[in-house]
């Protein structure tokens, strides 16, 4: 790919087109009204974000990259769905506003949601807060976990959100061949990995919720003062499936280094001395939520994630390697598909 080709990408990821799409909001938005200034949010690098400041007000632009995509990736006609579904629940999400389909408009689907004014913390160890914060936010975090593992899906329009059938062998399929798709150069550890968890998978237990598919500190924002959530964020990998994929993929971040490319972890820190709970503690008070004596099988739980999201960060080190990816360090996070799997193998052979 020459380099002109790789600035037009890049261009078609970082700009939108203002007097278009403020003209097509004005006609599809309640209320919208210009001038309107759009500006990129960092990170993002999966499905590109934008501040929408408008003379009506602030809004959210959530939008697909542009380009060939993988089958089912960047979904964001789903996180659209879940937000208006979930709308009034004891979950919260950001009140959703419109759906784009039409593809020409700006180059790819999009939807509009309301800004919501709050904190993000990125540093898993809450250094900005004091020990009781820090307990505060685990224990919110923990209960808006319940609480969207508990969401009745008939009643919220989402019984036909996902696939019947065993999540976690069908997850397995979809990533195995998701990352088969995005190699791009042999790993070790990723192959005897993907080996174990092949011949680990556990028999269906029947039991079925709505997962986040993401779902860790820096996709919730908190109050601006209180130790509340006031929106889950990022619903692209939601899905109909098993509860606990949700709460191993937050323990597993919550194991990895401090600085692990874009997600924060608490590796070698002392819980007990920030005020955070040990993960015993944390999955005890989960299982105390949903009204279950234990989690047999944790370290094939703990594993699959790591593994997932490797598979999820070979895709993002693709892209980069396309053209394609919506940051400007997607091409680094490739750098931690190894280590990922590294990790899942420890647990592996420390808990299993």
């Amino acid at each position: 790919m020459t380099t002109e080709a790789v600035s037009e990408k890049k261009d078609a990821v970082e700009q939108l087109p203002v007097e278009v799409l403020a003209k097509y909001l004005a006609a599809h938005i309640e209320g919208f009204s210009g001038p309107l200034a759009i500006s990129k949010f960092a990170g993002g690098q999966s499905n590109p974000t934008f501040k929408l400041q408008a003379a009506s007000g602030t809004y959210v632009l959530r939008r697909q990259p542009p380009g060939k995509l993988l089958k089912s990736a960047h979904a964001v006609d789903r996180e659209f769905r879940v937000m208006q579904a979930l709308a009034g629940s004891d979950v919260p999400v950001p009140r959703v506003l419109h759906l784009c389909e039409d593809r020409d408009l700006i180059g790819s689907m999009f939807y509009v949601m309301e800004y919501c004014d709050g904190r993000i913390f990125w540093d898993a160890a809450l250094p900005e807060l004091d020990n009781t914060q820090r307990g505060a936010c685990y224990e919110e975090m923990n209960r808006v976990l319940a609480a969207l593992h508990s969401v009745d899906l008939e009643a919220a329009g989402l019984i036909d959100y996902g696939k019947p059938g065993n999540y976690f062998e069908r997850q397995f399929d979809r990533w195995q061949g998701q990352y088969r798709a995005s190699e791009l150069k042999p790993i070790e550890a990723m192959d005897k990995l993907i080996d174990w968890l092949a011949g680990a998978l556990p028999e269906d237990d029947g039991r079925l919720s709505l997962v986040h598919g993401d779902y860790r500190l820096d996709n919730i924002m908190f109050h601006p003062t209180q130790s509340r959530a006031i929106a889950v964020l990022d619903w692209e990998l939601s899905t109909l499936g098993h509860p606990f994929a949700d709460l191993a993929y937050q323990c597993m971040q919550l194991r990895m280094p401090a600085n692990a490319g874009n997600i924060s972890g608490l590796m070698g820190r002392d819980r007990s001395a920030l005020g955070i709970p040990s993960e015993q503690d944390y999955v005890a008070r989960y299982c105390e939520r949903m009204g279950i004596a234990c989690i047999d099988n944790w370290a094939f739980y703990l594993a699959f994630s790591f593994f997932r999201l490797a598979a999820i960060v070979q895709g993002v080190a693709k892209r980069a390697h396309d053209g394609n990816a919506s940051s400007k360090n997607a091409a680094q996070v490739g750098a931690f598909v190894e280590p990922l799997a590294l990790m899942a193998l420890d647990v592996i052979d420390k808990e299993h």
